[in-house]
């Protein structure tokens, strides 16, 4: 699939198609995707599912994102590419966790400059 030719907001989508199984299995978590030129590159989830009680080691038993918030959750990253504005580089993290089954979840945008792409052998 070439993702240059599609609008950020169908690479997104897909993102998220990708990761699904993922964020039906956790409850809390970061995901992430890097962005350069306008174009998804790598992404991913940032959790930790394992919990320890009296220094023993255990999965979480908590359940992860339902049917319906896993789609709250993809639509509003996808909307949230509206405030997105003026850059090509850099990341998006979309931090959540369920709450009294409540999906509550918040969005951060990184962008990335780089001088040696605006340097054209000339002094500053």
């Amino acid at each position: 699939m070439n993702l240059e030719h599609l609008p950020l907001s169908r690479q997104i989508d897909f993102v998220f198609a990708k990761m699904k199984g993922e964020l039906c299995h956790v409850s809390s978590g970061t995901v992430f995707i890097h962005i350069r030129n306008n174009v998804v590159g790598k992404f991913g989830i940032k959790h930790l599912p394992i919990e320890s009680k009296d220094g023993v080691l255990a999965a979480s038993p908590k359940q992860g994102l339902t049917a319906q918030q896993y789609e709250s959750f993809r639509q509003m990253a996808i909307d949230s590419l509206k405030y997105k504005q003026h850059w090509t580089h850099g990341e998006i993290m979309f931090d959540f966790t369920i709450r009294q089954n409540v999906l509550m979840a918040s969005v951060q945008f990184e962008s990335n400059y780089n001088m040696a792409s605006y340097n054209s052998g000339k002094a500053l």
